[in-house]
């Protein structure tokens, strides 16, 4: 039955997705600072060239971990979204428990998986001159991945009900906290002794424990989340609320293991050409990157908005979100694009000053440019999907986007017709096109469905 909440109007809809998408943006731009804090508080350690080896090396593996657990997690946002909106707080609740268990049940691999990363950096051929040093980060790193998958939950949980300002807080504090604590494990100071990559992983692990904490005094005595009840019942775990969140969350998984290795495998593609045209990649993928994180925010946003539409019964109503979600993402798009056709020299400058590196990365970023439009697209139609609980069949599109279309069109432009970095360029924007495009059409066969139907597709409420 649809409900009888009239459907809000364009300006109400603009100001609520970007109320919630501003702190998610804050706090994810806040975390990428974390990283490029490590990397340049390692660049000037006595080993450099060796510490930022390893911090490549094992952060990539500490990335893939944190995809596949984030991933799984991500299924909390949208099912509490529709239980919120369908005024199910105690649910939401419930189901923000399983989570919790979901995260013990993730903590022990993604442990496991960092602390003996060395022996999958053996398999992948790493100079042996890195891997001790990695192995030292890494097994510093772990203890902080168990601590992840709780943040992660809470988080979730936090954003389902709309209330996204935590992200905001704990990114802050994390990237704030981040570098006394390398000062002092790094480089030695205050009594201890000097680290160096090991201190950098001990220190990322302390940041995530302490943001753990602080999630969860902050969810359990901030006023807006007492109605929920997360932490005022203790029960085990419910293989109904479990399966469910399963069925959701696995394919998000998969979609952003596949989506990540099309970036992952163009970095090492591009690596085999050499340092300048790997270095130049480099700085047009990392601005990318921090680009990428206002259509990231934005997704989030909408997936929350809507899954409160549907849960309220209001097909419509999500059919509007997801559409104003889009607009606001292809108008900041190409903010983005227009930064780097006008200012590429500029954005390069910030990263080198390498006269044969900036010529070639300048080349890259109005590739990048192109790059903005199909990317920011196709992570909103990911998020509204999500908010539909969508999710296994934007996995198989993102298969066949990414690597059938994008990174077997990328190799063959750079290896088979000598196009160098640009052919892998053209590459991933034909897989991002791709992916948008089929994703954009998934939206519309959807939210016509859902309309047609005129029933909510949030979880049935437990017996």
């Amino acid at each position: 039955m649809h409900s009888s909440t009239p459907k809000p109007t364009l300006r109400f809809e603009i100001r609520r997705t970007l109320q919630l998408a501003a702190p998610v943006m804050i706090g994810l731009v806040a975390g990428f600072a974390m990283n490029f804090i490590d990397t340049v508080m390692a660049g000037r350690l006595p080993e450099r060239e060796v510490a930022l080896a390893a911090l490549a090396t094992g952060g990539a593996l500490w990335s893939a971990g944190l995809l596949a657990a984030l991933g799984v997690l991500m299924a909390v946002q949208p099912t509490v979204a529709h239980l919120d909106g369908a005024g199910q707080r105690e649910e939401a609740g419930a189901v923000a428990r399983q989570g919790l268990w979901l995260a013990l049940a993730l903590a022990a691999p993604f442990f496991l998986f960092v602390f003996h990363g060395a022996a999958v950096l053996r398999w992948l051929d790493v100079d042996p001159a890195i891997i001790p040093v990695a192995d030292d980060y890494l097994r510093a790193l772990a203890p902080g991945a168990p601590l992840m998958c709780f943040v992660l939950a809470q988080r979730f949980f936090s954003e389902g009900t709309g209330h996204t300002r935590p992200t905001m807080y704990i990114g802050l504090a994390g990237a704030l906290l981040n570098i006394p604590f390398n000062w002092v494990l790094m480089y030695g100071h205050l009594g201890f002794p000097a680290m160096g990559a090991r201190g950098c992983g001990y220190a990322t692990s302390l940041v995530i424990g302490l943001q753990a904490l602080g999630l969860y005094l902050y969810l359990r005595h901030h006023g807006h989340f007492l109605p929920y009840g997360l932490f005022s019942r203790r029960e085990g775990p419910d293989r109904r609320r479990l399966g469910d969140l399963l069925r959701v969350g696995a394919p998000i998984s998969g979609t952003l293991f596949v989506e990540g290795s099309l970036f992952m495998a163009a970095s090492l593609l591009i690596g085999r050409l050499g340092a300048t045209p790997t270095a130049s990649h480099l700085v047009a993928i990392n601005f990318s990157a921090l680009m990428f994180m206002i259509p990231l925010g934005l997704g989030s946003a909408v997936t929350t908005r809507v899954g409160n539409a549907l849960g309220r019964g209001d097909p419509e109503g999500a059919r509007h979100a997801g559409l104003v979600g889009a607009g606001i993402v292809l108008v900041t798009q190409c903010l983005s694009a227009t930064l780097m056709v006008v200012f590429p020299g500029v954005i390069v400058s910030i990263y080198t000053a390498d006269p044969e590196i900036a010529v070639l990365a300048v080349s890259l970023l109005s590739l990048a440019a192109i790059f903005q439009l199909p990317d920011g697209i196709q992570i909103c139609m990911a998020g509204i999907l999500r908010g539909y609980r969508d999710t296994l069949v934007p996995m198989w599109v993102n298969v066949l986007s990414y690597w059938v279309i994008g990174l077997s069109l990328g190799y063959w432009l750079t290896f088979g017709r000598g196009l160098g970095p640009a052919g892998m360029w053209w590459g991933m924007i034909a897989g991002l096109t791709a992916g948008a495009i089929l994703l954009s059409a998934r939206f519309a066969w959807r939210s016509r469905r859902a309309i047609r139907d005129g029933l909510s597709v949030r979880p049935a409420p437990a017996p």
